[in-house]
């Protein structure tokens, strides 16, 4: 009796095992299929200032991101991510909008003395958070906005960057942490949910640290977060760091840094320290004379960024946690980069690498396998179709963008790449005014229109010339010539009000 007993419970047993992988097969299984066919949710972090050049496993800066790198090999890691105009305000216009500059009304950065141009994100333009929450999203911002130019204020001089955002403004977002632009990293406040203009919240720690606290709160979706379970989310997270000042980090991110030597830091080839680049004194926007200052900032820059990534890794754990991972479109990307000494320039605002060459890293497990590097051009504007028709978020997305939907490239490795991505940089005001260029897989090139109505160019070639030391302007003018038809044709297709300005100056100029 026990022998029967000892054998039929040890096949009941066997069975029931059997019973509980067959189960748990349906059940992956069932879930792959699920994803398959649920919408994504998306997670879209953009820290201010990061460079590509910044992210560890580009090898370039000695940067220490582990969990940006990790996250790098589970998705694709894009080289060629071009910020089309390396400004904080036109960058986030142009990701929210998917419009060059001059189509959103966001030609400079936003603030009170730019409030008489309406320098503003426009109440009118359908957007990437209108768009999603049209197609059932549930969205969230987090962090720095700067779309915002507020009034000035009768009596006082000084110029006024932050700035409230009312809710009919928002775009649909319905959860709600943000501010305009406050650059107290370690004291930042905000402005929550449905709080008015004079109800900020004020808090003392480090805002990486705060904000990554609150983004956990709403995957898992705890305290005053106003997710709505039920509908997958769309959360985007700007955070300020590694926008100056640099200063404003906590010291633990300081130590892989503080025995380095400035050439063991500032390892780019294109560095100048002692120059206060002359040659680009027309450009209003290039930072001069400063250069000086990457001594002593090079190192809180790296420690910045490698708090952020620390940050980062602890929202992407809690991702995991929730079993939000693989269904989770993760980007890592930003506004735009740091000069950091190169050319002997600081900030940003320019059409080098530095300035315009920033992270794209995309992650999305169900749809995309993991170790992937491409070389495709994605500009700014880019972003928002290519994102909406990848999560398959199309419906009421305008037809008057400027961005082109790149996500069968980037999915399938398929189809046409782009064959450029354009440069801006425009004066307050004046949507016909600064310089153009195109860069394309190659080459960069620019044509710049000064204060005084002069003529400059510039060609790089960025793959014999990485670090864009040598201007080629008059040494190949077939390449100069093939570049500048692009650009003027480019330029033509999108009705760009530089040209016909650049085309007088031409015309007077052949005349004398």
């Amino acid at each position: 009796m026990n022998f029967f007993r000892m054998r039929y419970g040890i096949w009941f047993f066997s069975w029931g095992i059997a019973l509980f992988v067959s189960c748990k097969e349906i059940d992956t299984k069932a879930k792959s299929l699920d994803y398959q066919t649920a919408k994504p949710n998306l997670l879209y972090i953009f820290p201010d200032q990061l460079r590509n050049a910044a992210i560890g496993i580009n090898g370039e800066d000695p940067v220490y991101t582990p969990n940006l790198n990790q996250l790098a090999k589970e998705g694709i890691l894009l080289s060629h991510a071009i910020a089309s105009f390396p400004l904080c305000s036109p960058s986030r216009a142009m990701l929210m909008t998917g419009k060059v500059p001059y189509n959103n009304s966001v030609l400079s950065n936003a603030n009170s003395r730019r409030f008489k141009f309406n320098n503003s994100w426009q109440r009118d333009d359908i957007s990437f958070s209108d768009v999603l929450v049209n197609n059932g999203y549930d969205a969230g911002y987090v962090g720095k906005l700067h779309l915002t130019s507020p009034p000035p204020i009768a009596g006082k001089d000084s110029v006024i960057w932050d700035a409230y955002t009312p809710k009919e403004d928002r775009h649909g977002f319905n959860f709600w942490y943000s501010y305009g632009t406050f650059d107290e990293h370690n004291n930042p406040h905000y402005w929550v949910n449905d709080a008015k203009e004079n109800e900020l919240t004020y808090v003392d720690e480090w805002s990486p640290k705060h904000e990554a606290d609150v983004i956990i709160d709403y995957i898992k979706n705890q305290k005053n977060t106003l997710r709505n379970n039920q509908k997958p989310f769309a959360l985007f997270w700007s955070v300020n760091p590694p926008h100056p000042p640099y200063q404003y980090v906590p010291e633990k991110y300081l130590e892989p840094y503080k025995d380095k030597t400035l050439d063991e830091l500032l390892v780019r080839k294109n560095v100048n320290l002692e120059t206060d680049a002359e040659e680009l004194r027309f450009h209003n926007g290039a930072t001069r004379g400063r250069a000086n200052l990457a001594k002593e900032q090079v190192r809180n820059y790296f420690a910045m960024v490698r708090g952020v990534d620390e940050q980062i890794g602890r929202v992407l754990k809690a991702l995991k946690e929730q079993g939000l991972n693989e269904n989770t479109i993760v980007v890592i990307s930003s506004d735009h980069g740091e000069m950091m000494g190169s050319h002997g320039l600081m900030s940003k605002n320019i059409w080098f690498e530095e300035s315009v060459n920033v992270p794209f890293i995309l992650r999305w497990p169900v749809k995309i396998q993991g170790g992937q590097k491409s070389d495709i051009l994605l500009s700014t504007p880019d972003i928002m179709p290519t994102l909406l028709n990848m999560m398959g978020a199309v419906d009421g997305m305008p037809r008057d963008i400027d961005g082109q939907d790149l996500s069968e490239q980037l999915l399938t490795g398929k189809g046409k790449k782009p064959e450029f991505a354009l440069y801006y940089f425009i004066e307050e005001g004046r949507p016909e005014s600064g310089h153009r260029g195109i860069r394309t897989a190659k080459n960069t090139y620019v044509v710049t229109i000064d204060d005084e109505d002069q003529i400059r160019k510039f060609l790089y070639d960025n793959v014999n010339d990485p670090y864009q030391k040598t201007n080629l302007v008059g040494m190949n003018f077939k390449i100069e010539q093939k570049l500048h038809h692009e650009l003027l044709k480019a330029l033509k297709e999108k009705k760009d009000p530089w040209l016909k300005y650049y085309s007088s100056l031409e015309a007077v100029a052949i005349k004398k």
